[in-house]
């Protein structure tokens, strides 16, 4: 039995040791799998802000349309309300999913900023629907579209941890004519 006990130290290493071992590599493997299902959820919440963006964009892409038939925008492609009527609601329809993923997967801050985005576009589609021109309205409602855009998007960029963006307004250069 003493050789038993000269070696008892060296089993309880081998124990201890093999029970850190096991200890250290589950806690590592929780933690690599926290980090990513956090890497999941943040492209997932990446992909839902982009596609409600997409979404509303697509609405205010066919407002400039329509606002240039009125005479309100200068675009270079009109289109009449008629003809832009379903292309509208396709539109509008497409809002809604993006919208619901947005409210799922979204932190308060930019489904705020959504919200204030939205409801910009909501008013220029109510201009539009009443035919109004009015160029100088128009112009006040795309400046507030833009801010609205431009607080969703760095509301995005704050949830992301991602570095401040571009503000999205392009300013086109004159051309010149020889």
């Amino acid at each position: 039995m003493s050789a038993f006990i000269q070696q008892l130290p060296a089993l309880i290493g081998v124990v201890i040791g093999a029970l850190g071992s096991y200890l250290a590599s589950t806690r590592g493997d929780q933690a690599r799998f926290r980090r990513e299902q956090a890497a999941r959820w943040e492209e997932r919440r990446l992909e839902t802000y982009a596609d409600y963006a997409r979404a509303l964009k697509k609405s205010v892409t066919l407002t400039y349309r329509i606002a240039a038939h009125l005479g309100n925008d200068p675009h270079p492609h009109p289109l009449s309300p008629e003809e832009a009527a379903p292309h509208l609601a396709d539109a509008t329809d497409a809002r809604d999913p993006a919208g619901e993923s947005l409210l799922m997967l979204g932190t308060p801050d930019v489904v705020e900023k959504a919200r204030e985005w939205v409801v910009v576009v909501m008013e220029m589609e109510g201009f539009l629907r009443a035919r109004t021109r009015n160029p100088e309205t128009w112009s006040a409602m795309l400046e507030r579209q833009r801010a609205a855009r431009e607080g969703y998007y760095a509301a995005v960029r704050r949830d992301l941890a991602l570095p401040p963006g571009h503000s999205g307004e392009w300013r086109l250069v004159p051309t010149r004519t020889p």
